[in-house]
């Protein structure tokens, strides 16, 4: 979400000025209500990360991250829901 729709909703709300870095970004995001915040989307993106590392051999790491990811999930579906409501208002005024 955070690599292919995030920029993609910038662009069909015709944000003004550079925005090169990713936190700069997810901070225009939060500033127009779009996301509600930019640190917890970090934590995501931090914990969406985690998961591309191996930890076959450590079971307790597994089942930790596995637990974090269940808490964050509703977290991640809300901010899905935010984005689809914010992009609704555009789409339904082109």
């Amino acid at each position: 979400m955070g690599a292919k729709l995030f920029p993609v909703i910038l662009e069909l709300t015709k944000e003004q000025g550079e925005l090169s870095g990713f936190i700069d970004k997810l901070n225009r995001l939060e500033k127009n209500g779009v996301i509600a915040s930019a640190h917890d989307w970090l934590i995501l993106a931090e914990m969406r990360n985690s998961f591309s590392h191996e930890y076959s051999d450590e079971p307790e790491i597994q089942a930790s991250l596995l637990n974090k990811a269940f808490v964050l999930a509703n977290d991640l579906l809300a901010t899905l829901d935010d984005v689809k409501s914010y992009a609704n208002r555009y789409v339904s005024e082109g």
